[in-house]
């Protein structure tokens, strides 16, 4: 019984590590800018975005939206410390 009791504290002490993601409140964020498509077929919409609370209020960065979005929305993030890579292409381009 007491090994039993013992894994289970062994497993609440792993899940609040460092470097993964917080047990933080989600924060909102609102849309400013949107950047461009991604994905194999396009289907993810990449957005430039404002976070309103939190640690990083104020800070503006890229992330990937999976649905319909447009200027104005709010997104409701989970975390803010990852920024989705920019998208190559079309951007310095000649047409």
């Amino acid at each position: 019984m007491a090994q039993k009791q013992q894994k289970q504290e062994n497993k609440t002490q792993e899940t609040t590590k460092p470097g993964r993601l917080s047990m933080e409140e989600a924060v909102n964020a609102v849309v400013e800018e949107i950047v461009g498509r991604t994905g194999a077929r396009g289907e993810v919409t990449q957005v430039k975005a404002k976070v309103l609370s939190g640690r990083n209020e104020g800070r503006s960065m890229r992330r990937n939206v999976k649905g319909p979005v447009k200027i104005g929305d709010l997104l409701t993030l989970r975390e803010t410390e990852i920024e989705a890579r920019r998208i190559r292409g079309s951007v310095g381009r000649s047409v």
